[in-house]
């Protein structure tokens, strides 16, 4: 059976990724691929457990390597009990952030070593891979006016300072640089349909490459 394909939606909170991935993936199933929708953290009964813990704004007083090793252990238990059986069965796999956000919020915006993240991950996940990640950009400004439009309130790391989201968006930039083929840098401050237009382009070129 022909591998699956594994795609992330990655960006600051605002930024779109869960609308186009629920589009993307309606647009799939329409066209009779078996999709499976997940995300980080989260994907499995024990990695929702850890993601409570993490965006409580109750747990303020987390230090920054308990978050990252917790969302460490999350992601170990996703990749292993719903990712790879996913792929192995030949499913389109669209997932609400994956390792570009550690490297991004942890890396970027705490400041923790690149490597040290790269090599953590790849213990976590058995060096697992995203065929493609598509990052939505947009500004801080644009992320608080988002989100204060659905009066959203402000999970554990959105209490964090602007400075601090400035860092994780141009991390996901320097992201996006280094890894062209794979990371696609998409603006997300352009209409609903014109973003998911060029989500579909860009699966649609993958799902092609392949075969399907």
């Amino acid at each position: 059976m022909k591998r699956g394909l594994f795609i992330t939606f990655e960006g600051i909170d605002g930024c779109g990724k869960s609308t186009q991935l629920s589009l993307a993936a309606r647009s799939l199933r329409e066209r009779g691929l078996d999709v499976v929708v997940t995300r980080e953290p989260g994907g499995t009964p024990i990695a929702e457990k850890i993601r409570e813990i993490l965006i409580s704004p109750e747990n303020s007083e987390m230090v920054n390597e308990c978050e990252l090793l917790l969302y460490l252990a999350a992601r170990a238990q996703h990749v292993h009990q719903t990712i790879i059986p996913a792929l192995e069965e030949g499913k389109i796999i669209l997932c609400d952030r994956f390792q570009e956000a550690t490297f991004a919020y942890q890396g970027f915006g705490r400041s923790f070593s690149l490597k040290l993240l790269k090599d953590l991950n790849a213990f976590a996940t058995g060096s697992l891979n995203s065929d493609c990640t598509l990052i939505f950009d947009i500004s801080e400004q644009v992320s608080r006016i988002r989100l204060e439009a659905i009066n959203k309130g402000k999970d554990r790391l959105e209490q964090n300072g602007i400075e601090f989201f400035k860092r994780i968006r141009n991390g996901y930039h320097e992201l996006a640089k280094a890894e062209p083929s794979r990371i696609v840098l998409i603006d997300g401050e352009r209409s609903i349909s014109e973003v998911s237009d060029l989500v579909r382009s860009r699966i649609d070129a993958l799902l092609q490459s392949r075969g399907n």
